[in-house]
């Protein structure tokens, strides 16, 4: 154990899950056969591998830290492939095909790595979030949570918080509670987009200054003609996903005509 107290560097957002039924729960949700691949972002201590690795036909875990690699390396089956970099850089079109995504992620990496998630295909996503990143996953509009991240996530998949897990089961102990999350691409979007490019730049822009009136946004950013643009006189939190949608088509119009 003391070995691992001394590889616990905060540096690195490393809060080690350390309760296993919360592991086996979080494993549990997933629904993992002898046909799945699995990627898992941060390993740790392994607690999450194992289990994994005991249902699924292979795991691949993505550690930065190489002592912890090392430390790994001595218990992981045979099933389980160990890549020392960082999941943030790393391509997962370069990675062993996988199908469902479950971690216990590296609270300081959530925001690059969830939308990073959201470009591959994949079957189901079981993530442990901090409790204030998950609620921002979720918010609606006019809620203080509400963000770019919100429309993102729900313009690309289904996500849904399964329960709230208590900081005590996490070593170091983080501030606050975190929440275990699936999220599940969507078939079919609830809402199309011309330009997904455009659509990501105009919601980013919406959120960096959502205290503004949208046409003031839409006339510094993109020098529009604001003729038959709706919501001009709204701010971005008003706007449902669909409608930042239909904000974004029709820009893209304008700015293609």
């Amino acid at each position: 154990m003391d070995f691992i107290n001394r590889l616990m560097k905060k540096n690195l957002g490393q809060n080690f899950l350390i309760d296993k039924e919360v592991a086996l729960r979080e494993v549990n949700y997933a629904d993992i056969s002898k046909d799945d691949a699995v990627l898992e972002i941060g390993p740790g201590k392994g607690i999450i591998t194992k289990l994994l690795a005991s249902q699924a036909k292979k795991v691949i875990a993505i550690e930065l830290d190489k002592n912890l690699i090392n430390f790994l390396e001595k218990s992981m089956p045979k099933n389980v492939e160990l890549i020392n970099d960082d999941a943030v850089k790393v391509d997962f079109e370069s990675l062993p095909k996988f199908n469902k995504i479950v971690s216990n992620l590296p609270f300081q990496i959530s925001s690059p790595i969830t939308f990073k998630i959201l470009n591959y295909d994949f079957d189901v996503a079981v993530l442990i979030y901090q409790k204030e990143f998950a609620d921002r996953l979720i918010a609606v509009p006019g809620n203080k949570d509400y963000s770019r991240l919100s429309v993102g996530v729900y313009y690309k998949a289904r996500c849904r918080i399964l329960e709230t897990v208590s900081k005590t089961c996490f070593k170091p102990q983080p501030k606050v509670d975190s929440c275990i999350m699936m999220l599940r691409p969507w078939k079919n979007p609830p809402f199309s987009v011309v330009e997904e490019k455009l659509f990501f730049d105009i919601t980013k822009k919406l959120f960096n200054y959502r205290r503004k009136k949208i046409k003031n946004i839409l006339g510094e950013f993109y020098k529009l003609k604001m003729d038959n643009i709706p919501y001009l006189e709204h701010r971005v939190e008003e706007l449902l996903p669909e409608q930042i949608g239909n904000l974004s088509n029709i820009i893209f119009n304008k700015l293609n005509i």
